[in-house]
């Protein structure tokens, strides 16, 4: 059997999907960045965004409790006053943010609000193309941290996954980010782990791009042995991973494990300059109220753990952290004690260096968009922060000449 006729087999096997392989993408093991320790030049910052897959609802995370028009619009979810974290005598959070409300209180925690981009798309799989490329007319097949990536030289060690593919966000025009998300690969009980390097070996006459995705196989190996060096490290189970509800768009692999890893890579000092994790699950058409809190409460849990476990190390001030999702709900429920599909919502931005507080404004929950939220800060504006502030590199050129950005950060 030849090398082609193998790596087709392995396809077909379910070890590698033929998506990744044709995007080229990088596949790491933990020891691969472990081995960069050291590299990382003096003063560079690292940029972790978390994405919440299935359209996350704004209105009941960042609630408007004072507003008559949110307790009209949703009677049976609607929180009331006594119900929320208070942020303002207006605003507060979801009961479920108990951590991050403790941040916020702290001034380490910034929430802006409102934010989406014209002619808004309410499919999820569009709308997130648009949010991971940052291009609302043409999302093409670049993300803006790929192409940031392009811009840096193209090491894929700068700019990491812990989900299980590539998401557009890291794909560049020249190159690609890695991923670290294929931990619980099995192989064919056939294919040892010696032939599995060999399928990465050239085929005489194939394309370059083919042989360069072929080397993915090389690397499922190490892959298989960073899973055993993430378990060694980790011990015991401790019974506590996320049982994501399997509804709606995203996957469902733990957070905290994801950023259990991204501190393991920070503390090290490893050339890593952006981590990309998430949460899916969001999807809420029905019974929301209690099934988001439960959501809410992973990303909590997660993040505030991540959060005072990096901010114990000197590397820690450096770090910021994003959070968004492809689009909010809609302002009014539906009949199913659900929401569905909106479009602005909100955004956070955590950091030792953030100025935390209440950003952008409130949209009207009456002036509508055929029943929707009208946006009022461009996602393109934050995008541009984070590249300026955190990545220290020119907005324009990784947003195709975008010049807004936030006038608070």
């Amino acid at each position: 059997m030849d090398t082609t006729t193998r790596r087709k087999f392995l396809i077909a096997s379910g070890v590698v999907g033929g998506a990744a392989l044709a995007a080229g993408a990088t596949t790491l093991a933990l020891s691969d960045l472990l081995d960069t320790a050291g590299d990382r030049p003096d003063g560079a910052k690292t940029l972790v965004v978390i994405t919440l897959y299935g359209g996350n609802d704004g209105l009941n995370t960042v609630i408007p409790y004072a507003d008559r028009a949110y307790q009209d619009a949703r009677p049976e979810l609607a929180y009331d006053g006594g119900e929320v974290l208070k942020l303002d005598d207006t605003t507060g959070l979801n009961p479920a943010l108990k951590g991050l409300h403790e941040l916020f209180g702290g001034k380490k925690l910034a929430i802006v609000r409102g934010v989406g981009y014209p002619k808004p798309d309410r499919s999820h799989f569009r709308s997130m193309d648009i949010w991971q490329t940052a291009n609302p007319e043409r999302p093409g097949n670049t993300g803006w941290i790929g192409r940031w990536l392009d811009g840096a030289g193209g090491d894929p060690r700068l700019a990491v996954s812990f989900e299980k593919v590539l998401p557009p966000l890291l794909a560049g025009e020249r190159s690609a980010g890695a991923v670290i998300g294929a931990a619980d690969v099995k192989l064919p009980k056939a294919v040892t782990a010696d032939a599995l390097a060999g399928f990465a070996a050239p085929s005489a006459g194939e394309p370059p791009l083919q042989a360069r995705a072929a080397a993915c196989f090389g690397d499922l190996a190490r892959v298989r042995e960073m899973a055993q060096q993430v378990k060694d490290a980790d011990g015991d189970d401790n019974g506590d991973d996320e049982k994501v509800p399997a509804t709606g768009t995203g996957g469902l692999a733990g957070l905290q494990a994801q950023l259990d890893l991204v501190a393991q890579c920070i503390e090290a000092g490893v050339s890593t300059r952006m981590f990309s994790v998430s949460l899916g699950g969001f999807d809420t058409h029905a019974d929301e109220r209690d099934l988001q809190e439960t959501l809410l409460s992973y990303l909590d849990k997660g993040l505030t753990a991540f959060y005072k476990r990096i901010t114990a190390h000197p590397a820690g001030k450096d770090v910021v952290v994003l959070v968004y999702s492809e689009f909010g709900r809609r302002v009014r429920a539906n009949a199913s004690d659900g929401t569905d599909h909106g479009t602005a919502s909100n955004l956070f931005v955590l950091g030792e260096s953030i100025p935390g507080g209440l950003y952008g404004e409130q949209p009207s929950l009456t002036d509508l968009d055929d029943g929707d939220l009208k946006f009022t800060t461009d996602f393109r504006d934050v995008y541009a922060s984070a590249l300026d502030r955190v990545l220290q590199a020119d907005p324009q050129a990784a947003l195709q000449g975008w010049k807004g950005r936030l006038d608070w950060w």
